[in-house]
């Protein structure tokens, strides 16, 4: 199935992540890519460890010459997470 075991992600994870806001740690979706790990078997586990991607996005600037035209077309698809939060007590 995946070459990278729980003991190992968790590990990835805890080197990787930092504190966050709600008393658990955020760890960012670049950083997972950049180990150069199994990114979705790292996101796996992070959502089987009730992990949650983090939906605050800042709002783009949609004033200027060409605002309207740059933000104001059709609909685009949404980004992927940029980060991901682990509750408290999530990394042993």
């Amino acid at each position: 199935m995946s070459d990278v075991d729980d003991l190992e992600i968790n590990a990835l994870v805890t080197r990787l992540s930092r504190p966050h806001a709600s008393g658990g740690v955020v760890i960012e979706r670049a950083a997972i890519l950049a180990a150069g790990t199994d990114f979705p078997a790292v996101i796996d586990w992070i959502t089987a460890h009730a992990g949650t991607p983090d939906t605050t996005v800042s709002e783009p600037r949609r004033n200027g010459l060409h605002g309207s035209r740059v933000h104001g077309g059709g609909t685009a698809a949404s980004p992927p997470p940029q980060r991901f939060v682990l509750p408290p007590g999530a990394l042993r």
